[in-house]
């Protein structure tokens, strides 16, 4: 294996255990945490939060031990915890883009983790255009909202034009539209 290789190479460390998350996914799965990324980035230049794009382990344990995860999408405003590739504080939003190696971790392992270490608000997208939001309450997350993007203007269920604000970032407001934008074939 070449430098290049490694260095491309990612992985989390869930309970010990090293999941190797190579090969990247499908380029749908890029498009979505693209569009995301950059609507919440351009929404938060001016503040002292910082949105991430799959290049940011989260250490979810920072006391006990060194597991991580790396989210699809992290918005984290505590930059004293970050500290090389690395973040240990509670992050403000995560949102993960399923993928078939990865759904059923998004939505079992992974939620639980996110939810137990107090991320107020959690997004499970799915590049065939779903989106559930979970809020945190009483340190339970709560399915709030749940989309299937509907984008024919025809139809009476159309919904690609849905607004939907960040709890935490109130003026971070992003389409349904905006989050599928360029999957078309």
């Amino acid at each position: 294996m070449g430098l290049a290789e490694l260095e491309r190479k990612k992985d989390e460390k869930i309970d010990g255990v090293i999941y190797d998350m190579s090969p990247s996914p499908n380029f749908k799965h890029g498009i979505i945490n693209n569009n995301i990324n950059r609507m919440i980035g351009y929404h938060l230049k001016d503040s002292m939060c910082l949105v991430f794009m799959e290049n940011l382990d989260f250490k979810y344990h920072p006391d006990t031990n060194d597991d991580y995860v790396c989210p699809d999408i992290m918005v984290v405003c505590d930059r004293k915890r970050l500290k090389g590739g690395a973040y240990s504080g509670v992050p403000k939003f995560i949102a993960e883009t399923l993928s078939p190696s990865t759904a059923k971790k998004d939505k079992t392992v992974k939620k639980e983790i996110y939810e137990q270490a107090g991320v107020e608000e959690y997004w499970i997208v799915s590049p065939q255009g779903s989106l559930e939001i979970y809020y945190l309450e009483n340190g339970k997350y709560v399915l709030d909202q749940s989309y299937i993007l509907q984008d024919d203007k025809e139809e009476e269920d159309y919904n690609a034009e849905t607004a939907i604000a960040l709890k935490a970032f109130p003026q971070v407001v992003i389409t349904l539209a905006e989050i599928f934008q360029g999957l078309e074939e």
